[in-house]
């Protein structure tokens, strides 16, 4: 199995289930290129990881961070934040 195959490229930002249990779960994103996954808050502790491609990570607090293969970010609680596709991207969601 690979990632990229459950998204389709028709979408501009696409969220998939990965992984879920009662501790936590797994997102697979794909954004592509020069697109925007909107403003939105997490009310839990959280790690973005890229896999392929390249992506833009951005919070209200002003952190800026280019994400490239093997690249993270913890995502804090109660932070607004976004994301955008620098060329298409893969990338996984930990909470």
């Amino acid at each position: 199995m690979n990632i990229k195959e459950l998204h389709t490229q028709e979408k501009p930002v696409s969220a998939t289930s990965l992984f879920k249990s009662e501790l936590g779960n797994a997102t697979a994103i794909q954004i592509l290129q020069g697109e925007k996954l909107k403003e939105h808050i997490t009310k839990t502790p959280a790690l973005l990881i890229c896999i392929k491609g390249e992506a833009i990570f951005e919070n209200e607090n002003g952190l800026r961070e280019t994400l490239k293969p093997g690249d993270y970010v913890n995502i804090e609680p109660m932070v607004k934040h976004w994301l955008e596709g620098t060329i298409e991207s893969q990338l996984i969601l930990i909470k």
